[in-house]
């Protein structure tokens, strides 16, 4: 029998195989000091590695060149000033939680920009993220961020990123100024990033289309809009045939990969329901949610019942654990997963540790 042991409140419970210290609360997760003792995951006697793929940061130094505008990049939600690392607070939320490395990205806020400044914030943010990873190389590994919206640039940003900076992919979003990443403009992208065997973390950043309808209570922006972006993305890949061009691409996506694996065997029906409004010269290599099991999601998706149905729809080595951290959506991934009991302990190592740390690269 072993135990999971929450030390702030005193509960010891049994959860097979599995011994993990947690802390419930994000405010005493800040208050553990750097050096405090990591609470560690064991499963079967065996300490793993746990890795949450879904992280945020920012950098002041980039942040400054938007002058006035970078207030707007700390938004009136819980942990947004956080996510101006502080390393201390960092690791000291992290060792609470029990998540070894946290993997890095910035949202894509330079899409609009012009050239020069873009390219300056992406060279300022990877230069910082590089140092933080190597600095402390059993905590944190970093996305690039790229300049996309100049997908030269975006070329040369990633092929530095991975050879020189010793980062793991890029975050990008889930659109650049309108433009489809299916768009062949972005080809030579996702060949280099195929290539490099880079990883590309897709997080959306809302429709400023629907801000109308999603005006209203309940964030909606957010809440709705999305989890509709990454579908939107992840289904121009399919459908447009980029994912059959650039089979060896390494895609994982945010927030379970929107709503797109709760509703996928619909996309199997659309061109043989409608052919007439499916164009004729792409002929996919395979049906639409088959694509799904070449794709990597992250499980904040936050219910035990929403991972079984996305491990039924994707397949279990290709999920990850994200949190969103420090944004406050899901302060105990690591216990989401536990909470499946449908996952064996190899399935949820496979969650917590092995599929992100083979995908990454990061040393078990």
């Amino acid at each position: 029998m072993t135990t999971r042991r929450n030390f702030l409140k005193g509960v010891t419970a049994g959860v097979a195989g599995i011994i993990f210290c947690g802390c419930p609360m994000y405010g005493a997760a800040r208050a553990q000091p750097l050096g405090g003792s990591r609470l560690p995951v064991i499963v079967n006697g065996k300490r793993i590695k746990t890795v949450d793929v879904h992280s945020h940061c920012l950098f002041r130094e980039a942040a400054s060149l938007l002058g006035a505008e970078a207030a707007k990049l700390v938004p009136p939600v819980k942990g947004s000033p956080d996510a101006y690392i502080e390393r201390e607070n960092r690791l000291g939320a992290m060792d609470a939680q029990g998540v070894d490395i946290e993997v890095l990205s910035i949202n894509p806020f330079w899409y609009g920009k012009d050239r020069e400044l873009a390219s300056q914030i992406v060279k300022i943010q990877n230069e910082k993220m590089a140092e933080l990873c190597a600095a402390h190389p059993d905590r944190f590994a970093g996305f690039a961020s790229l300049t996309l919206q100049a997908p030269d640039l975006a070329v040369q940003e990633l092929d530095a990123a991975i050879k020189k900076q010793g980062l793991r992919g890029a975050a990008i979003g889930d659109v650049v100024d309108g433009v489809e990443f299916s768009d062949p403009k972005f080809h030579p992208v996702w060949a280099k990033a195929e290539e490099l065997g880079a990883v590309l973390f897709i997080h959306p950043q809302g429709i400023p289309e629907l801000n109308k309808r999603l005006a209203g209570n309940g964030w909606l922006g957010n809440t709705i809009a999305y989890p509709v972006g990454t579908t939107i993305a992840l289904s121009h890949l399919i459908f447009e045939g980029t994912l059959d061009r650039f089979p060896g691409l390494k895609i994982l996506s945010a927030h379970g990969g929107g709503y797109l694996p709760s509703y996928a065997d619909r996309s199997d029906h659309s061109c043989v329901t409608a052919p007439a409004l499916c164009n004729p010269n792409i002929v996919l290599e395979k049906r639409p949610s088959e694509y799904l099991r070449q794709l990597y999601f992250d499980s904040l998706i936050f219910s035990p019942e929403a991972i079984r149905h996305l491990v039924a729809q994707v397949g279990v080595n290709q999920i990850v654990m994200g949190s969103d951290f420090p944004y406050q959506w899901e302060l105990h991934p690591v216990d989401r997963i536990f909470a499946c009991d449908f996952l064996s302990d190899d399935e949820k190592v496979a969650i917590l540790s092995a599929t992100a740390t083979k995908l990454l690269g990061i040393q078990a």
